[in-house]
């Protein structure tokens, strides 16, 4: 039976996800990044990557292997068909992964938070089977402000590997899915102010 408290949290690009990520650490909490699990199951063997070139084409590896971001994300990134296509792809397997991760924190019993850190929680699906839900939002200005400073100082955010895959526009979809849940209209909110919020997890 497990134990712990399964939260996930999720936010827009230079909201400050990474941050309200770290604090939680701090406090205890398990933190399972999916980015890192996203890029875990494109490595080299790994049966993902495999369907991934016989999709996309041996274009989309580089020459010892690995795969080429910026090649695939220049394929999907305005054809929402072979960007779900994609997801069909690596999601599958990040929920394999993350499973297996959980399943070692209930064989240690642990009785604390597991926070899984997903960029693009809402658009998978994967919000629904949280036991929690924690949004980060913040106001557009402070947002294209916070990104503009990253790339500056030369810094990628988390899930860059889905950021190439969800450029379309999915953002825009989970913002409004987002507010709509948690009844917090961006409009209303301070600038330059961030808001972490959570929610049970939606049916």
């Amino acid at each position: 039976m497990r134990r712990f408290l399964l939260v996930g949290l999720t936010g827009g690009i230079a909201t400050g996800k990474s941050t309200v990520s770290q604090m939680f650490a701090h406090l205890g909490a398990k933190v399972v990044d999916a980015d890192l699990l996203a890029r875990e199951v494109v490595m080299p063997g790994q049966p993902a990557l495999a369907e991934i070139a016989a999709e996309f084409g041996a274009d989309v590896l580089q020459p010892d292997g690995h795969l080429d971001r910026k090649r695939l994300g220049a394929i999907v990134f305005s054809d929402p068909e072979r960007r779900k296509r994609l997801e069909q792809i690596t999601h599958p397997a990040i929920y394999v992964r993350q499973q297996r991760v959980l399943s070692v924190y209930e064989e240690e019993a642990f009785e604390g938070v597991v926070l899984w850190d997903a960029a693009v929680l809402i658009e998978s699906g994967g919000a629904k089977r949280m036991d929690k839900l924690v949004v980060v939002l913040t106001d557009p200005a402070t947002e294209l402000a916070s990104a503009h400073g990253a790339r500056r100082h030369g810094r990628r955010g988390g899930a860059r590997a889905h950021r190439d895959a969800d450029a379309g526009g999915g953002q825009g979809e989970a913002r409004r899915l987002r507010d709509r849940q948690l009844g917090h209209a961006r409009r209303d909110r301070a600038p330059g102010a961030r808001r972490c919020t959570s929610s049970s997890s939606p049916t």
